[in-house]
């Protein structure tokens, strides 16, 4: 039961994300913003991290589970992407970098920060 409640509340959440992208007709997907009402939630204290933790450490356990779909539509456009490759696997390759050097740096800021406050 607890694992239905929490996902209640993701799933309230999903859906206040999507009615604002909706009713104030912004460039950002509705997924996003609800990404960023959670945010803003967890930072004031609305939502308690236990509140969510429990379904929020399933789903990231199986979050290679929900690549299956895209993947499938992938290989039915195949048509559309053909004599794309090249362009594709530059683009897959060189923003792979940039996570890899982005998330490398906040990592380093972050464990600064931590160690400065200790």
């Amino acid at each position: 039961m607890r694992y239905v409640i929490q996902f209640a509340i993701i799933l309230a959440i999903c859906i206040i994300g999507d009615l604002l992208h909706d009713y104030l007709h912004l460039p950002i997907p509705g997924n996003v913003l609800g990404m960023l009402v959670l945010l803003i939630f967890l930072l004031t204290g609305i939502i308690k991290l236990p509140m969510i933790e429990d379904i929020s450490n399933f789903l990231l356990k199986h979050l290679s589970f929900f690549f299956i779909p895209a993947a499938v539509g992938l290989i039915t456009c195949f048509t559309i992407l053909e004599g794309k490759w090249t362009a594709l696997v530059v683009i897959s390759v060189v923003s792979t970098f940039i996570i890899a050097v982005v998330t490398g740096m906040t990592v380093q800021i972050l464990m600064k920060r931590r160690q400065s406050v200790e």
